[in-house]
């Protein structure tokens, strides 16, 4: 089965499932990884950079990217979960045996297609790296398919640093390419200090043969876009994911306007020859 072929008949994104909490792996003192098997019927199947609405009872309902891997070929799903409000907050503490309501996927996903035969080039900050997980697992298992696989993993300290054991495996099979870099080091930390636009400038790449994806705060997408560009790479083959306030999945609510975007639809991943006019607008 092809990242992000969709395998039967998907529910209206009016629909909530509910899902079961099976595991739990913590990756930072506010952050932890959600496994999650369907109660009953399950969503569709999702492509690498789409989001889930997720519901906690009595609580209230918040988007989600997936960071499971696409070509997993059953129906659990992996959503990474940093705490920064009551919904939030409350998925995070969810216990195994917990059951949280499920809409989607939604959204537009990471186009791998488009990197095939040449470079792939991987960018995360922070929480960002977990849409950008999915695009990992998928092109580790197609190794064959790319020349260079670069990732570079930015957070703010070492503490922060997401699926570090699981960064680890990815550069032990020598398939990855691996940058990682802190803002702040901890005394035990012997590695890159500083914000990720610094290993990607010191990078060279072909233009026309090299994809990067992006994701994490707009700032630090914007300045790795720019890098890119001065190295000669199209904006059109540079894609990023764009969030605002996601409320309703459909394209109904607006809350997601983005000039003429309505991101749950027409993203949240879009090429930077799209998004490099809307983010230049102030408070957009």
């Amino acid at each position: 089965m092809s990242v992000g072929t969709q395998v039967r008949t998907a529910p209206s994104g009016d629909t909530m499932l509910p899902y079961r909490v099976v595991g739990r792996t913590p990756q930072t003192p506010d952050t932890v990884t959600l496994h999650l098997e369907p109660v009953r019927d399950a969503a569709q199947r999702f492509r690498a950079g789409q989001f889930m609405m997720l519901y906690s009872f009595g609580v209230g309902e918040v988007a989600i990217s997936i960071s499971g891997n696409p070509a997993a070929g059953d129906d659990r799903l992996e959503h990474t979960i940093r705490v920064v409000g009551a919904v939030s907050g409350a998925l995070h503490d969810t216990d195994i045996g917990g059951v949280i309501g499920v809409r989607g996927p939604f959204g537009t996903g990471w186009d791998l297609a488009s990197a095939v035969g040449g470079d792939l080039v991987i960018v995360g900050g922070g929480i960002g790296l977990a849409p950008l997980r999915p695009v990992v697992l998928a092109a580790i298992a197609a190794r064959g398919d790319y020349r260079r696989i670069v990732v570079i993993s930015g957070a703010r300290t070492p503490a922060d640093i997401l699926f570090r054991r699981e960064q680890d495996l990815w550069t032990t099979t020598g398939s990855i390419e691996l940058h990682q870099t802190v803002d702040h080091p901890a005394p035990n930390w012997g590695g890159r200090v500083g914000f990720v636009t610094e290993p990607l400038a010191h990078l060279t790449f072909e233009p026309g043969r090299a994809t990067a994806f992006l994701c994490g705060p707009e700032p630090m997408m914007r300045f790795c876009a720019q890098t890119l560009l001065r190295k000669g790479i199209p904006a059109t083959d540079i894609q990023v994911s764009l969030e605002r306030n996601m409320q309703c999945g459909v394209a109904r609510c607006g809350h997601c306007q983005l000039g003429t975007l309505l991101l749950c639809r027409d993203g949240p991943i879009v090429d930077y020859a799209v998004a490099e006019p809307l983010l230049a607008v102030r408070e957009l």
